[in-house]
């Protein structure tokens, strides 16, 4: 059904763009819309205008049988689990809380033993302006 309903929806806006295209500039501002298009009478605009609002009107009721289908095949979920206690965990799955082992304990090799602090590095020369010697 809401398939249906997409493709006459994509059909009803293809049809208004291509009616909103016709229909002739009325602002001119740019200076390209006035003149005689190839429906320059005012009846042909009357006609397009007319249709253009109903394929509005009809744009706007597939909108909202759309959304209204969306929220028909909308299931509620929930992260509770409906049996209320922790069950196995699955592999790969991060450990449950209040458990004691840290992401450090997860790690292969693991964060058992602190690792020694490196050793600090001798000071190095003070390094100045170099001056040339006289030889």
């Amino acid at each position: 059904m809401q398939t249906v309903v997409i493709v006459i929806h994509l059909m009803i806006v293809l049809a208004m763009i291509g009616l909103v295209l016709l229909q002739r500039s009325e602002g001119g501002a740019l200076g390209i819309g006035g003149g005689g298009g190839f429906m320059s009478n005012r009846g042909s605009g009357n006609a397009l205008t007319r249709a253009t609002a109903i394929l509005a009107g009809c744009f706007f009721v597939t909108s909202l049988l759309l959304s209204v289908l969306a929220g028909l095949s909308h299931r509620p979920t929930t992260v509770i689990p409906a049996d209320g206690g922790v069950g196995a965990p699955t592999p790969g799955a991060p450990a449950p809380l209040g458990t004691g082992r840290g992401v450090l304990d997860q790690l292969p090799g693991g964060g058992s033993q602190p690792a020694a602090p490196a050793a600090p590095a001798a000071p190095a020369a003070p390094s100045g302006p170099e001056v040339p010697r006289s030889q």
